[in-house]
């Protein structure tokens, strides 16, 4: 199954693309991010974004598509332009009728780790591991998007009547 990890961004835009064969089988297919302009409005940002992801769409051509959700901690309007850029990725699988999961940054960390609090650089490391890479992948925003991919794989094949800890992280 080809699952595109998304790490939701204004300014920058994480996407992994896995191919998981089974909960223990994954590779990278792609990575990367999308930048948008730091000085532009954010009507032309959200555009910006909105087109270079309908390109990471047609290019990686996902089955499923498994997407951070927002953590909002101190800044408020940071979180409201994420949620914009959030809302651009749900809008586009939407338009492709892919189906889209999403995982709280917690949910993440238990998948990967076992361990709710664990540290960004303990996730990156988890995510080389898993897909068998020589290095952590860059940029970070990369990084977390595949580990959203991988958080996917571990949970899709589980199914709605599974009795493990994470079934009910799943959404149709």
């Amino acid at each position: 199954m080809r699952i595109l990890g998304i790490d939701p961004g204004i300014g920058i835009c994480g996407f992994g693309l896995i191919e998981a064969s089974s909960r223990a089988g994954a590779k990278a297919l792609d990575y990367g991010a999308v930048t948008t302009e730091v000085d532009a409005p954010i009507p032309a940002r959200l555009k910006e974004l909105y087109d270079s992801l309908v390109q990471v769409f047609e290019e990686t051509k996902p089955e499923v598509v498994a997407v951070e959700k927002l953590f909002f901690s101190k800044n408020i309007t940071t979180g409201i332009v994420v949620a914009e850029a959030r809302g651009i990725v749900l809008l586009i699988a939407e338009q492709r009728g892919v189906p889209v999961y999403e995982y709280s940054p917690n949910q993440i960390k238990m998948a990967l780790t076992g361990y709710g609090a664990a540290g960004k650089t303990q996730i990156q490391e988890m995510v080389r591991v898993h897909l068998g890479l020589e290095k952590k992948p860059k940029p970070d925003d990369a990084a977390d998007a595949l580990a959203v991919a991988i958080t996917c794989s571990f949970l899709y094949e589980l199914g709605p009547d599974n009795d493990y800890e994470f079934s009910n992280m799943r959404r149709k």
